[in-house]
């Protein structure tokens, strides 16, 4: 059975800047056995990066959409596992106000990381969460899971040209603040096609380049990478084939 100091000891061993700007994706199941279960990882995770900034996924794609527009920050559940809904309810986590792909955040400057979100008009645009990431060149962590659930790849693909990404015309969503303001919030959401699954052709390349290293949390698998190189990568591929991203 893991322990709250085993998954530190384990971040340190990883490679993860505890003054830096993290961004994780996780599967609980793949850690294994945890004392204190979901919230030991969380306490892990929140200790470790105290003096940085810890950001986890709070998406409602799957649960906010035409016959349900409406997102509340304080109380629409997340889509994307339970260590996202523990996060988003503890103290000093602060949510963004993306109505489909918001993001919480914890630590240093949260509050002005998920700034402006309620402006966004896309998934991942330009000035927002994503593109911040970048900007900070923030490390990314995927726990027991692979580079089909890393959405910044899904930031590539609007900022760097990718085709067939997201919706011409928008949709109507609305976003209820902390505050209880409601907020309209039009949305160029994903076109439906083939979706994250074939990002994971990009893990053997950014391997290769040393991009992308691997190491363990608990039972999980770590994939960790740096947001600047990364996108390097990606948009050397969608500059050559904007369809890239759409390709098995």
């Amino acid at each position: 059975m893991y322990t709250k100091q085993n998954l530190k000891s384990n971040l340190a061993a990883i490679g993860i800047n505890p003054k830096g700007t993290l961004k994780v994706h996780s599967s609980y199941k793949a850690i294994g056995e945890v004392e204190g279960r979901a919230g030991t990882v969380l306490a892990a995770l929140m200790e470790y990066m105290q003096d940085g900034l810890l950001v986890l996924p709070s998406h409602t794609w799957s649960n906010v959409n035409t016959r349900n527009p409406v997102m509340d920050a304080l109380h629409t559940p997340t889509c994307v596992g339970i260590i996202t809904e523990l996060f988003r309810k503890m103290e000093g986590v602060h949510r963004s106000l993306h109505p489909t792909h918001s993001v919480c955040a914890y630590g240093q400057d949260a509050k002005s990381f998920i700034y402006g979100e309620e402006n966004a008009t896309s998934p991942c645009p330009e000035g927002g969460v994503y593109h911040k990431l970048w900007q900070r060149n923030a490390q990314i962590l995927l726990i027991g899971v692979n580079f089909t659930t890393n959405t910044f790849i899904h930031g590539m693909e609007e900022w760097d040209g990718a085709v067939d990404t997201i919706k011409k015309e928008p949709e109507s969503y609305y976003v209820i603040t902390p505050e209880g303001q409601r907020l309209h919030s039009p949305q160029h959401r994903h076109c439906a096609r083939i979706g994250s699954a074939t990002f994971s052709k990009l893990e053997p390349e950014a391997m290769q380049a040393g991009i992308l290293t691997l190491g363990k949390f608990g039972n999980a698998t770590t994939r960790l990478m740096q947001a600047r190189p990364l996108r390097t990568l990606v948009a050397n591929h969608l500059t050559r084939d904007p369809n890239y991203l759409n390709q098995y």
